[in-house]
């Protein structure tokens, strides 16, 4: 009997592990919104390069929903998206996360249980979002005259300054953590808060690529931090040898040269069309709501001076291929588009910190003034002309 006995008893354990082993490789993301009767919630993989649609349910007036999803070899970051309102989160080690809250304000006063991160990815939003409005705020205060140049710039940074205090307890305390890489990654029309190519910000990406080296060495998105905390460097010390350079001898220095695709893909580069012109190089992304206002502006300038040798040069940095070439088809100067977009290395180059940015160049090719104010625009123009 005995050995039949001890037989049951491994049988059993068998059976719990194989159990328990089952419970391991899933994870669920379970809760109540309350008044989201008859809506759509949708739960979302959120890749490097694009969000993917994984379940979605449509609510009952309880409002009750479930998802369980196959737990990745890695830390992986979802969303849960009930119309336009967003609940990031991401799964490490958590089997069960349970969230609750409001179909009016799904995204911003939910409660979750289960996972810490998941907690303080919701104050990393919240201060993402506080500079969002902020900054559309001060961008309309702005845009009606209601505050000087040197005051909106100085603004701005602060702003953004107040998010990277909230960003930065998390990523030096823990690299390592999703919540590092998610504060690492917010925008604000669709730019990054941390700049690739400031050698203060620099230090955060090499600190959190550092970590996931070390503990997540075969993820993707490992790799994908790695190669940015390097092309960060690269271009650091390039930008420190262009102005060693035009320390010793700035008059050798006149602009950096662009050579980007247009819309039929060909290459065009700043230096074909300004030899002899005056030329207004823009940084841009159609996709932000300033941008038609300021092609209004654009097309004003561009149709009183292209007579007497005036052009632009503007460079997209809108992620949407097909939004870009939709609006620049439209358009009569030199439109092209950075890849790269928010990574642009020829925007960190021109030292470009946000959108849009204007650099003006006489006929000899000199830099002669970064426009801040784009109501001196014109007399900007005849003075170079």
């Amino acid at each position: 009997m005995k050995p039949q006995y001890h037989l049951r008893i491994i049988a059993i354990g068998l059976l719990l592990l194989m159990l328990t082993g089952c419970k391991k490789s899933t994870f669920h993301v379970e809760g109540i919104i309350s008044g989201a009767g008859g809506m759509t919630l949708y739960f979302e993989n959120i890749g490097i390069s694009a969000t993917t649609i994984l379940d979605s349910v449509k609510l009952s007036q309880s409002g009750k929903f479930s998802f369980s999803q196959p737990r990745t070899q890695f830390p992986e970051f979802y969303r849960l998206r009930l119309n336009n309102q967003l609940i990031q989160f991401a799964i490490d080690s958590t089997e069960t996360l349970s969230f609750n809250g409001d179909a009016a304000t799904f995204a911003t006063s939910y409660s979750v249980d289960g996972s810490e991160s998941a907690k303080v990815f919701k104050e990393i939003t919240l201060a993402q979002l506080d500079a969002e409005q902020a900054i559309a705020k001060l961008r309309k205060e702005h845009e009606s005259n209601l505050i000087p140049d040197s005051s909106y710039s100085s603004q701005l940074t602060q702003i953004s300054d107040t998010y990277k205090e909230v960003a930065l307890r998390y990523i030096y305390a823990a690299p390592m953590s999703t919540v590092a890489y998610f504060a690492l990654f917010q925008k604000v029309d669709g730019l990054l808060f941390f700049d690739l190519y400031d050698k203060n910000d620099s230090k955060a990406f090499g600190a959190v690529a550092t970590s996931f080296d070390h503990f997540y060495p075969k993820s993707v998105r490992t790799l994908h931090l790695h190669n940015l905390a390097l092309q960060s460097i690269k271009i650091i010390r390039q930008q420190r040898a262009l102005t060693e350079q035009a320390n010793l001898n700035i008059e050798e220095i006149n602009y950096l040269d662009i050579s980007l695709p247009n819309i039929h893909g060909e290459k065009t580069s700043l230096s074909a069309i300004a030899e002899g012109k005056t030329i207004l190089i823009n940084f841009t992304a159609y996709q932000t709501e300033w941008s038609p206002a300021l092609n209004m502006e654009l097309s004003e300038v561009y149709f009183k001076y292209k007579d007497r040798g005036f052009n632009i040069y503007q460079a997209s940095l809108d992620a949407d291929t097909h939004f870009w070439m939709n609006v620049s088809s439209r358009l009569p100067w030199i439109c092209v588009r950075d890849p790269e977009s928010g990574y642009s290395q020829i925007a960190a180059l021109y030292n470009v910190r946000r959108l849009p940015a204007l650099f003006l160049l006489d006929k000899k090719g000199n830099m002669v003034k970064r426009i801040e104010d784009l109501t001196t625009l014109d007399a900007d123009i005849r003075k170079a002309l």
